[in-house]
């Protein structure tokens, strides 16, 4: 059996009779000797770096596979059901170790699963298990699979670090990414590219908390595991929560002016009701820890301003920033994974049913009350009409009765 695998000592006894044999027959048996030695010692460590790489890939496709099966269960157990109502198995031949290039010869714009999927000569290994794999590949950075967030808690060197300009994310849930976006935010200050498939983005939201990033020219979020691009609003939504990065690109797509003046009509209005209208209480818990000292800056009339109440701010909404009215689109970092989150999820849900329905209960009795006082309204008129006609038929009666009536309200 071990004579059948290359690079064993069978093979290699073999190789070297060869060699000894040629040996004999030339007239320097030295150097003859000297460089048969050295051509077999290079074979064999190709042999042994052939079959290292081989070994590699399969690790990795392994691992891939597996992270794809531990997300199918995750969304199983958050009651997300898979898209076309179906859980599509998945294949050795459509894992994203099998994913070519180039169509009929012709070299084909690379999709966002490409791009996270394709491996170039400059791949470098972060982290590799059964369950996740985290490599770098140039200036991309991919993540498969929950485990592979730890490749962000490693020492990362200050030139690596700053080379990267694209993170790609598969397999993992995307409130497992948002605690980890404030580090993203000073280990990779080049970032400007961020991809997100199979991530489970399913609320307008999580978008917001795209903000906590230091710059960002394209993002793409890829239909495939994630519902919110099913929104008719979630590109709207999306430019006007990060006008700030001013974004080139979502989805390869150009953002135009058009798009941000679509989205400022859309939310805008939205965005300055809930920053003017929003007790300072309430302000104060929804936003992050900048916007609190601004907020705080204001009131408390620190600096050249005098302090200005609540209700100041009300009437002159525009002190508290433009940014101010996009910071309320937050979305607070939570683990998904930990029970209590989880069952205080469930409570919210269960409490938001309940107000709803209640909401929907007394609307619809406030709808059948007016149906009922759209049909009797023409017959109370009419008798009230008809009594004001008969009171008033005998004035000098009337007038009497009307005086003595001020009268006793007046005692």
């Amino acid at each position: 059996m071990l004579g059948a695998l290359p690079g064993t000592p069978k093979q290699l006894g073999s190789v070297q009779k060869r060699l000894q044999l040629n040996i004999r027959e030339t007239d320097n048996p030295e150097e003859e000797r000297r460089m048969a030695c050295v051509t077999a010692r290079k074979e064999d460590e190709k042999k042994r770096e052939s079959h290292k790489q081989a070994m590699h890939k399969e690790k990795r496709r392994l691992a891939i596979r597996n992270a794809a099966l531990q997300w199918e269960g995750v969304r199983a157990c958050l009651e997300h059901p898979a898209q076309n109502g179906a859980k599509e198995e998945v294949s050795p031949e459509a894992s994203p170790a099998h994913s070519p290039a180039q169509t009929n010869g012709l070299a084909l714009e690379p999709s966002p699963d490409e791009l996270l999927e394709a491996g170039g000569a400059s791949l470098q290994s972060l982290s590799l298990s059964d369950s996740h794999l985290a490599e770098l590949d140039g200036e991309t950075l991919r993540l498969f699979g929950l485990g592979a967030l730890e490749a962000l808690e490693r020492g990362w060197g200050v030139q690596t670090a700053g080379a990267v300009t694209v993170i790609a994310f598969r397999y993992i849930h995307f409130d497992a990414i948002v605690p980890t976006l404030p580090r993203i935010r000073v280990k990779f200050p080049n970032l400007s590219h961020l991809i997100f498939l199979e991530t489970n983005v399913s609320r307008l939201p999580q978008l917001a908390a795209l903000a906590q990033v230091r710059r960002l020219d394209q993002l793409t979020i890829h239909p495939k595991g994630n519902p919110v691009v099913s929104l008719s609003l979630w590109r709207s939504f999306l430019i006007y929560r990060l006008h700030h990065f001013n974004l080139h690109k979502i989805n390869n797509l150009e953002v135009t002016m058009n798009d941000v003046i679509s989205a400022e009509r859309l939310f805008g209005t939205l965005g300055h009701i809930a920053a003017t209208e929003t007790p300072r209480c309430r302000l104060l818990v929804l936003l992050e820890e900048s916007r609190k000292r601004q907020l705080q800056f204001l009131l408390e009339g620190r600096g050249r301003r005098a302090g200005l109440s609540p209700e100041e701010l009300r009437d002159n909404g525009k002190l508290l920033g433009e940014g101010l009215s996009r910071a309320l689109f937050n979305y607070p970092s939570r683990d998904c994974c930990s029970e209590g989150a989880m069952e205080s999820s469930s409570e919210r849900r269960a409490v938001m049913e309940q107000y709803i329905q209640a909401q929907v209960q007394r609307t619809s009795d406030t709808n059948l009350k007016g149906e009922s006082l759209h049909k009797l309204w023409p017959s109370m008129f009419m008798e009230m009409v008809r009594d004001y006609v008969l009171e008033m038929r005998d004035r000098p009666t009337f007038r009497q009765a009307c005086l003595n009536r001020l009268s006793t309200q007046g005692k």
